[in-house]
């Protein structure tokens, strides 16, 4: 007997596998906090438990204010979620249909396609120039049929950026009525003067949206807590779609917290900038190119292709070190390297000493 038929579009997803846990060893796979979380998060958590029965503000008034506060954004222009990844698909759910598409870079975060998918919209990749966004690419692959553009900036796995210009040029160059989503998951690890987050821009304009996270610099990434900033008229659409309560009371409280522990994100991105630049130092050896990252992660291509990426990857994991693949984002050749622990950083460099000794002279 034949039971319920989903939409043929649902069947042809790949469901999202994130990085690898390993029981024993070194996590560096999924781009997480070494350095953990606030320890003022600990104690709001520890408040926000005493009255677990009673439901979450449904509005994440508190949390919207400490964020505007922060940024000196609008409050009412800030709508939270559970992670940047349900802001992506509430805007696929108010702004896709069969038919429509999506454009994003040939590499970027591989949630937008799933988005699209689940729309029954077609995804259309634009090729990318070294391992980087291509404005002139984007544009010319933009239809009559194109709702959303979304831009990873700085991206996910590349770790490169465009500057705040060749954005501008971007959102200038799409129609009003395509959405352009501006992900900043990584925003706050970059420290050139050429860079922005968007934040003037989706202030000004009716189609951008910015996209934040605490899953990284904030170290909350099991809390799943997200947050976006935009047009007034798209953050009251994704206040219609979203759940009443899709954010709960400890992630609200553990935000607050978070956000407005400016030591500790301080210490984080200083340890991000300092270790980044020793394994960017130690890892330019026989056969390997690092993209230039301005994240908490290192992108490694291997000269030899996926071959010497396989063999490298296994080498590594008999060491306990798990790093990312990178097949499904159309890079067999290339690992991903997640800033981690000193210690960590320092058995990877070790490991990579040993497979140069291993290759031929």
């Amino acid at each position: 007997m034949a039971g319920p038929t989903p939409l043929p579009s649902i069947l042809e997803i790949t469901p999202y596998k994130g990085g690898e846990a390993p029981k024993n060893g070194q996590k560096l796979s999924s781009n997480e906090n070494p350095l953990g979380f606030s320890p003022d998060v600990r104690a709001a958590l520890e408040r926000a438990s005493v009255h677990l029965e009673t439901y979450p503000d449904g509005h994440a008034t508190a949390l919207r204010e400490a964020i505007a506060g922060t940024y000196g954004l609008d409050a009412g222009r800030i709508v939270c979620a559970a992670g940047s990844d349900e802001i992506f698909a509430l805007l696929g759910r108010a702004y896709l249909s069969p038919g429509d598409n999506i454009v994003q870079s040939r590499h970027g975060f591989l949630v937008y396609s799933l988005i699209a998918q689940q729309a029954g919209a077609k995804v259309i990749s634009a090729p990318e120039t070294d391992l980087r966004a291509d404005v002139d690419a984007i544009l010319d692959s933009v239809t009559d049929r194109t709702r959303i553009v979304f831009l990873a900036n700085p991206n996910n796995p590349t770790g490169t950026y465009l500057p705040s210009d060749e954005v501008r040029r971007l959102h200038s160059g799409l129609r009003e009525d395509i959405l352009l989503v501006l992900d900043g998951a990584y925003a706050e690890y970059v420290r050139r003067n050429d860079y922005s987050c968007g934040f003037e821009l989706a202030g000004e304009a009716p189609n951008v949206v910015i996209t934040r996270t605490f899953s990284k610099v904030h170290g909350l990434a099991a809390l799943r807590l997200g947050w976006a900033f935009g047009p007034a008229a798209v953050i009251d659409v994704i206040n219609r779609v979203r759940g009443p309560f899709n954010v709960s009371a400890l992630a609200q409280a553990a935000g607050i917290a978070a956000i407005g522990d400016t030591a500790f994100v301080n210490a984080s991105v200083d340890h991000n900038t300092g270790e980044l630049a020793r394994l960017c130092s130690g890892l330019a050896g026989k056969g390997r190119d690092i993209a230039p990252s301005v994240c908490n992660f290192l992108l490694i291509r291997f000269q030899g292709g996926p071959p010497a990426a396989a063999r490298a990857d296994d080498f590594l994991r008999e060491r306990g070190l798990y790093l990312r693949r990178l097949e499904a984002y159309g890079l067999p050749d290339s690992l991903r390297l997640s800033v981690g622990t000193r210690q960590a950083n320092t058995a990877v460099l070790e490991a990579f000493e040993a497979i140069d000794d291993r290759m031929p002279a």
